[in-house]
């Protein structure tokens, strides 16, 4: 039986928990309502996303990205926008270096409080909400 594009994803998420991890330059910005993320990424990174709870834009505003998603498998230049639907979850490899945003609704400007309003709970998540690699336990 084939696997699905979100079982591939998962699948890749659960060995990169072993690989070296980077933290990427991520920038928030906040304006009457709206909250906005940018993240750079390096030529060749491969990002795993959090799964969002709402609708909000994905903007690639520099670069070239190859994002994985229950729709398939897509190559965004810059400039591009789509709007991500909830429950999406994303794989992407930056193909040059590039910049990518998301921007969403919401009147919070805490970041642990706008990932709780936001995105999915995920217990497994080697992120925080400021894009910070949290701290593993040593075995």
């Amino acid at each position: 039986m084939a696997l699905t594009m979100i079982q591939k994803i998962r699948r890749a998420e659960t060995a990169m928990r072993e690989m070296p991890q980077v933290e990427l330059e991520t920038k928030h910005y906040f304006a009457d309502g709206m909250y906005a993320r940018e993240v750079f990424r390096p030529a060749g990174t491969f990002i795993i996303g959090k799964v969002h709870k709402r609708e909000h834009f994905y903007i690639v505003t520099k670069g070239a990205v190859q994002v994985a998603s229950a729709d398939g498998l897509q190559i965004y230049e810059a400039p591009a926008v789509v709007v991500s639907k909830p429950g999406t979850k994303r794989a992407v490899l930056a193909l040059e270096d590039s910049v990518c945003m998301t921007v969403h609704r919401t009147d919070n400007t805490d970041l642990d409080a706008i990932e709780k309003e936001l995105i999915e709970e995920d217990q497994r998540t080697l992120y925080d909400a400021a894009n910070h690699l949290k701290r593993r336990a040593l075995p």
